[in-house]
């Protein structure tokens, strides 16, 4: 299944609930689309034969490089990797070093073991888990959205 396949299935089930219920009201609309999607990209994951890939590594507005709107532009996977990463490096450098040692530290490791640096993050920055997953996420929206205008120019 495509990833355009993917939206369709999404946008299919809030249709069905609108015709059930008539209106979204537990949750603002944005979000419900949001959260439904969220399900229909794990229930895909799960599938027989699909490499996992974390939510993540995923970007918001698609794959991270691409534009909203722009069409595809095909490059050989290992020239747009390698586009990518010369991005984000430098864009990772345009970060002031806090915010660029938080997302490191926010990142490192797997599973259990990234669990518990982020719960010493937090601790040694003074801030809940809560607050640090949002200044993360803050800083990793910096990050995409500085990958995506570099991509575009190169």
């Amino acid at each position: 299944m495509q990833h355009c396949h993917l939206a369709d299935e999404t946008l299919s089930r809030v249709a069905r609930r609108l015709g059930e219920e008539g209106d979204i009201v537990d949750t603002p609309p944005a979000r419900y689309c949001y959260i439904v999607a969220k399900f229909v990209f794990l229930e895909y994951q799960r599938r027989p034969g699909r490499k996992q890939v974390s939510l993540d590594s995923q970007s918001e507005l698609g794959e991270i490089g691409s534009r909203p709107g722009a069409p595809f532009e095909p490059d050989s996977g290992a020239e747009l990797k390698g586009k990518l990463l010369n991005c984000l490096e430098r864009c990772l450098q345009e970060l002031e070093p806090d915010n660029r040692e938080l997302i490191f530290e926010y990142y490192r490791g797997e599973q259990g073991v990234k669990i518990e640096n982020r719960r010493e993050l937090a601790a040694r920055l003074g801030l809940t888990m809560n607050a640090l997953a949002i200044r993360a996420c803050r800083i990793r929206e910096k990050l995409e959205a500085c990958v995506r205008t570099c991509s575009a120019e190169r």
